[in-house]
């Protein structure tokens, strides 16, 4: 991720097509929101790209610009909006069909949301057991589907007059798969697709289309994609950014920002029992247990880090975390993610938290969303290439170096993020320290 001080930034002319794999609630409720925000029917809250400001020098300087002002983005009218799903309905139907807006406010953007209607997608049933569709592409082997995918992309930006475009995944988890030989290298990789190997997996083949294309990429689900030599070197040789995976969203945004209180705090943890209810196709999805797998390794890998057992053990040896996701259909994207958190303080004595985050999933999810597909061609015009450890603010779990543990902390995840604007337009970065003030 080589970033440039005060770094030549390209503006961002022209329109940017934002291709996202699944058109589902969380694809659907953000370009549902932006076309909101557009017509001035709605806010862009949770947006650090819309609504977040970024501190530039001393505190007593009184420099705190928006973050949209300080770096130049893409503006919410310049993004064209493409996708692929398994199944044929339009984003206004989908949208409809998830449940997670209010119908009122679909209606009076259909015009917007009846114009993205679905390509065929690549799609096996053996990666997401739960789901089937009739949308899907068919080819001889799965090289053939991603040439088919390549072609794709160019005519669908040619089409919409786009001068750049980024690709997010937004679809389903698939089921767990651990790096695999035939990841190693591109050219492993490439006769492995010609081969219909099992280890390469459907989002794999959407990344390697994107970045054929010379198109960054962000994995928003926590299926290994990415985050494998072959792709990873495929990237640093276009010069494309890449960044997951998986949103963080509900609980495990909790945790990231619980955690770290009581491990600043030195208090002790001798368990973390979370629970979740979760009634939208996610859920039905997650049903499976070797989809779960792949979430519940997401899931599981934040306290670890973030604790630091290794370091304190006297506080978080051998601490108990359990997590479950519960398939409840009546809740549909209104998850519920309930904990609780058996913690310990002064001479031992045991204390407890509670937590019952009553969250909406796609709510949350749509401005990582926009976040993402303005700061992936941020960096893109910025010449950043490779993995964007910067946007770990985003991922449950950050995609970080070979060898790098990731950093999990939310707030250490910001402090990254901003310092990284402002190393890229030649500002001093903010430590803290603030010795200046009282010599």
């Amino acid at each position: 991720m080589p970033v440039r001080k005060d770094a030549e930034i390209i503006e961002p002319k022209g329109r940017l097509g934002v291709l996202l794999v699944g058109l589902g609630a969380v694809s659907t409720t953000f370009i549902a929101g932006v076309e909101a925000v557009k017509k001035g029917i709605g806010q862009p809250v949770g947006s650090l790209t819309q609504m977040g400001t970024i501190r530039l020098g001393k505190r007593t300087d009184n420099r705190v610009p928006l973050i949209k002002d300080f770096v130049p983005l893409a503006k919410l009218e310049d993004l064209v909006f493409g996708a692929w799903d398994i199944f044929e309905d339009s984003a206004y139907e989908a949208a409809m069909h998830a449940g997670v807006l209010e119908k009122d406010l679909l209606k009076k953007l259909k015009p917007q949301l009846q114009k993205v209607k679905p390509m065929k997608a690549v799609f096996d049933q053996n990666y997401v057991k739960r789901l089937n569709g009739v949308n899907v592409k068919t080819g001889p082997n799965k090289f053939k589907l991603a040439q088919q995918l390549i072609a794709e992309i160019a005519e669908w930006k040619k089409k919409n007059r786009c001068s750049r475009v980024i690709m997010i995944w937004a679809a389903s988890t698939e089921i767990f798969l651990k790096q695999h030989p035939v990841h190693k290298t591109l050219e492993s990789f490439e006769r492995a697709m010609r081969e219909n190997h099992r280890s390469i997996a459907p989002s794999m083949i959407y990344a390697y289309a994107a970045l054929k294309s010379g198109i960054p990429f962000a994995n928003g689900a926590p299926n290994l994609t990415v985050d494998i030599p072959a792709l990873r070197t495929l990237a640093e040789k276009n010069n494309l950014a890449i960044c997951g995976k998986d949103f963080k969203t509900g609980q495990t945004l909790m945790k990231t920002i619980i955690a770290p209180g009581l491990k600043a705090r030195m208090l002790g943890l001798h368990g973390w029992y979370s629970t979740n209810i979760l009634g939208n196709r996610d859920g039905e999805v997650l049903d499976d247990p070797e989809s779960f797998k792949t979430k519940e390794e997401s899931k599981l890998s934040v306290l670890e880090y973030i604790l630091q057992p290794e370091v304190y053990p006297n506080l978080y040896k051998d601490f108990s975390h359990v997590v479950r996701i519960n398939y409840y259909p009546p809740r549909g994207d209104n998850k519920e993610g309930w904990d609780n958190i058996d913690i310990f303080g002064w001479l031992g004595y045991p204390m407890q938290i509670k937590i019952d985050f009553l969250c909406r999933d796609s709510i949350l999810a749509a401005p990582i969303v926009l976040d993402l597909a303005l700061f992936l061609d941020l960096a893109q015009r910025s010449g950043m290439k490779g993995i964007q450890e910067w946007l770990s603010f985003y991922f449950k779990s950050p995609q970080t170096a070979p060898g790098l543990y990731p950093e999990h902390d939310v707030f250490i995840q910001l402090m990254k993020l901003k310092n990284t604007l402002r190393y890229l337009r030649g500002e001093d970065l903010i430590t803290h320290l603030g010795t200046e003030y009282y010599d």
